[in-house]
């Protein structure tokens, strides 16, 4: 897929259908995972039965239907998802979108390449590859989605950063993320974890206009943040 474009600096190699990036001496540039590749098979159970009950105390049926009603009328979109996990935008997503999956888990890259396959999805290819420095050239997507991911990222200002660089003018970003004022008390969620305020600062600091979506579900709160450089 010529669309979605690779900086010309970057070297990469596609092993088993997933791209990884090659260092200066052509070795793969490995990443840690939060769950080793050996826990990648029970990641979706794990999402199911513990995190969405136990720590947002929130629905996963209910967050696929908001992700469907987002992304209801979205078609034929560049689009990059940061932290594709296991690979359920297959559950909200239109087939003739293409994709980009971004994650540092290549066990679940796998997993989530088997999924996209059998749901008819033509136009994806999947990275090996930090969130925070992705391989693609600048104005390339039209759409970035991270979805409960963005507490997990070490340094968010150069999220935000690589967001505004790999979205093309007027692109946007959405975005569920757990935030604390949400949160039960006794809940444990890993990561850092910030306000609505204090993230609407951060993406008006680069330039993004920041739009919290009326939507309920648990300690997540679902927002876009739309690029407006002129």
């Amino acid at each position: 897929m010529d669309k979605i474009k690779i900086k010309d600096s970057v070297r990469i190699t596609k092993k088993k259908g997933i791209y990884h990036l090659l260092d200066d001496n052509n070795k793969l540039i490995k990443n840690k995972p939060w769950l080793g590749d050996l826990f990648s098979f029970f990641y979706d159970r794990i999402m199911e039965k513990s995190v969405f009950p136990k720590k947002f105390n929130a629905s996963i049926e209910e967050h696929y239907k908001i992700l469907g009603k987002i992304f209801q009328n979205t078609s034929n979109k560049i689009i990059i998802e940061f932290a594709t996990g296991s690979g359920d935008a297959i559950k909200f997503l239109n087939t003739n979108n293409i994709y980009a999956g971004v994650d540092i888990g290549s066990g679940l890259l796998r997993l989530a390449k088997k999924k996209f396959n059998e749901y008819g999805f033509s136009k994806f290819e999947l990275y090996s590859a930090n969130a925070c420095e992705t391989p693609f050239q600048s104005n390339t997507f039209d759409i970035a989605i991270c979805n409960l991911s963005l507490n997990f990222f070490h340094n968010i200002d150069n999220f935000i950063s690589e967001s505004q660089r790999i979205l093309k003018q007027n692109g946007i970003l959405y975005c569920s993320v757990p935030i604390p004022e949400r949160k039960k008390s006794k809940a444990t969620i890993h990561g850092s974890l910030y306000k609505l305020e204090d993230l609407k600062k951060m993406f008006e600091n680069e330039n993004f206009s920041f739009e919290p979506l009326p939507y309920e579900n648990g300690a997540l709160l679902y927002f876009k943040a739309s690029l407006n450089i002129c």
